[in-house]
């Protein structure tokens, strides 16, 4: 019995990845390399608000003058943030200048890091984690569920604008899985927000996506009642007092 359940759990295993199209696999390494376009060429001008170029200041004061390259992460995400969510070559241009650095040590970093978006995505771009843990508890039904509501295929923007969904590895979450992130760039970078939605369900990830879509914040995190936080269901069972002293030593001889 147990025997022929372990076949059929693999098997669905096996399910899950083969529906997976070409497109979807091959889409991480479709932009290795940049096309000039009318909305993103090194002609166009780029350069961080009034607001963003205080924040610039204050991140290189954590870094020593002959080291300003190592703010590059951050100022490309503040940069990502004032753009809506995307990095332009302009933008990353823009953050060369200050760092002082040739634009290419800039590209190198921005095409690495996949949370670095380098074509427009939604006021709120949805990530669906698609590591094993998530995937087994039925990520892939998550992601469908929603790119049907939304009648879009992974990587496109919605008509309105609003919403994007990609895929995302792991987020360190596996124990409430499955799960989705949503970065909210409906407010630039003076409202960015990167929340966690977790225990979810196709149901309850398609009525997330209409509560943002209503102007709402969804409450982030466990989207199960009966959990609190990452606890088990139902409360604790086990280290409901203070945990006892190990046994192998006396600890107040311990200088």
């Amino acid at each position: 019995m147990l025997g022929r359940l372990a076949v059929q759990r693999l098997n669905e295993i096996r399910t899950a990845f083969r529906r997976t199209t070409q497109a979807s696999r091959s889409f991480s390494t479709a932009l290795n390399y940049h096309i000039d376009t009318p909305d993103n060429n090194p002609d166009l001008h780029w350069e961080f608000n009034d607001a963003n170029k205080a924040k610039v200041k204050e991140i290189l004061s954590f870094y020593p003058s002959n080291y300003k390259q190592s703010a590059v992460i951050p100022l490309l995400d503040l940069a990502q943030q004032q753009n809506g969510g995307w990095l332009p070559v302009s933008a990353m241009n823009a953050v060369a200048k200050v760092i002082e650095v040739t634009p290419i040590r800039v590209y190198e970093v921005a095409t690495f890091y996949t949370m670095f978006n380098r074509t427009k995505v939604g006021k709120y771009h949805l990530l669906v984690c698609g590591t094993t843990p998530c995937m087994i508890r039925g990520s892939r039904g998550i992601e469908e569920a929603i790119l049907k509501h939304l009648g879009v295929k992974r990587n496109e923007v919605t008509k309105d604008g609003l919403f994007s969904v990609g895929e995302m590895e792991c987020m360190g979450c596996c124990v409430n899985a499955p799960m989705m992130t949503v970065a909210d760039y409906s407010n630039g970078s003076e409202g960015y927000a990167y929340n966690y939605y977790e225990d979810l369900t196709p149901k309850r990830a398609v009525e997330i996506v209409q509560a943002f879509r209503k102007g709402e914040k969804p409450t982030r995190g466990t989207q199960n009642p009966g959990r609190i936080n990452c606890g088990p269901e139902g409360g604790n069972t086990t280290l409901l007092g203070e945990p006892k002293a190990p046994p192998c030593r006396d600890l107040d001889a311990v200088e």
